[in-house]
């Protein structure tokens, strides 16, 4: 049974989600999500219980020491609620959380259940793939819907996918059997630089986002990190030939494709976002978009911590991926349409 009474009514809420683990590539998925909470000032209001969903031998508690104290911290999913201010104001319910070991349908019919009882809009869960694009070039985001009108009246692709999915995969087709609108952001990650953190993907999705909700997300100090982040694999790079002519292919196979970002659209898209950001204030919103706290939102509060720099990134891997696997040893994330050689998702 879910209570919810310390959560007032919400203003046509809609709920995001990043799930770490297989279908979070560079970490940028969950990272995006935490980034939103973080700007916020996001208050968890809900957890799903952890002896449910999750093996502990395979995600593991962790111990620490507050003050004298001992205590665990358990891996689980975690909700947490955040009001976007401006003109209109509108809440986002984030989910942030580690792909469940087991309970896949019980695990998405529990979230599923918070999603009735806020009355959510529409559900948008976001995810990152290894792809062949390189680090050079803007990250493709494709959005993905299994619901014929909303990839007709939102732009988007609908999911064409056959094959082994993540808890991406089937959250999105639970809420297209329970009638809620969904959709899906996968952002390609490169294949050969998969170590997280990747806070150009990161980036990439939350202005995809930005696009699909029509908000003007806080982006912080991402856009530096993004740059000093391609800067170092700039220079791993430049140190091996091999890997430097494997990023030129890249950058060759992608030029000569036909690029979503020089379209008309992507260009209408990028100066809207820009007419966003450059409204500052507006109720509810300080300079640079964010959202402050009001006394009629009593569950926002500064939960934000202490922000470190993106350490540099690791050596390249040269070459492609070998047998199929991600930079943590795990199959790579297919629940997108496959990626094709300009990293873009082909229609098959």
């Amino acid at each position: 049974m879910i209570e919810l009474e310390g959560v007032p009514e919400l203003i046509d809420p809609v709920m995001v989600a990043a799930f770490e683990g297989w279908n979070d590539a560079g970490d940028a998925a969950s990272t995006a999500v935490a980034h939103l909470d973080r700007e916020w000032k996001g208050e968890v209001f809900a957890a799903l219980d952890a002896e449910d969903y999750y093996d502990f031998q395979v995600n593991r508690p962790t111990v620490w020491m507050d003050g004298g104290t001992r205590k665990i911290t358990w891996p689980t999913t975690r909700l947490s609620v955040v009001r976007v201010g401006g003109e209109k104001p509108r809440d986002l319910v984030l989910i942030r959380g580690i792909e469940p070991s087991m309970r896949w349908r019980s695990y998405c019919n529990e979230i599923l259940g918070f999603a009735h009882e806020l009355g959510v809009e529409m559900v948008v869960v976001l995810g990152a793939l290894l792809g062949d694009t390189p680090h050079t070039r803007p990250v493709p985001v494709s959005g993905v819907t299994s619901d014929p009108d909303l990839a007709r009246t939102m732009d988007l692709e609908e999911t064409r996918y056959e094959g082994p999915t993540g808890i991406v995969g089937i959250l999105q087709e639970a809420c297209t059997h329970a009638g809620v609108p969904a959709v899906s952001l996968w952002a390609a990650v490169p294949h050969y630089v998969s170590q997280p953190p990747n806070p150009k993907a990161t980036l990439a999705l939350l202005n995809r986002l930005e696009d699909l909700l029509g908000l003007r997300i806080p982006l912080g100090e991402l856009p530096e990190d993004a740059r000093a982040w391609q800067l170092g694999v700039d220079q791993l790079a430049a140190e091996d030939s091999e890997v430097a002519e494997y990023v030129q292919t890249l950058e060759e196979a992608r030029d000569t494709a036909e690029l979503p970002e020089a379209s008309g659209e992507a260009i209408a898209r990028e100066f809207e976002r820009y007419l966003r950001r450059r409204d500052v204030g507006g109720p509810g919103q300080g300079p640079g978009g964010h959202a402050t706290e009001s006394g009629d939102m009593p569950y926002l509060r500064d939960t934000s911590g202490g922000r470190t720099r993106p350490p540099k990134p690791q050596r390249p891997e040269k070459g492609r991926p070998k047998d199929g696997k991600d930079g943590d040893g795990g199959d790579a994330p297919e629940d997108p349409p496959a990626a094709g050689p300009d990293g873009n998702a082909s229609d098959d």
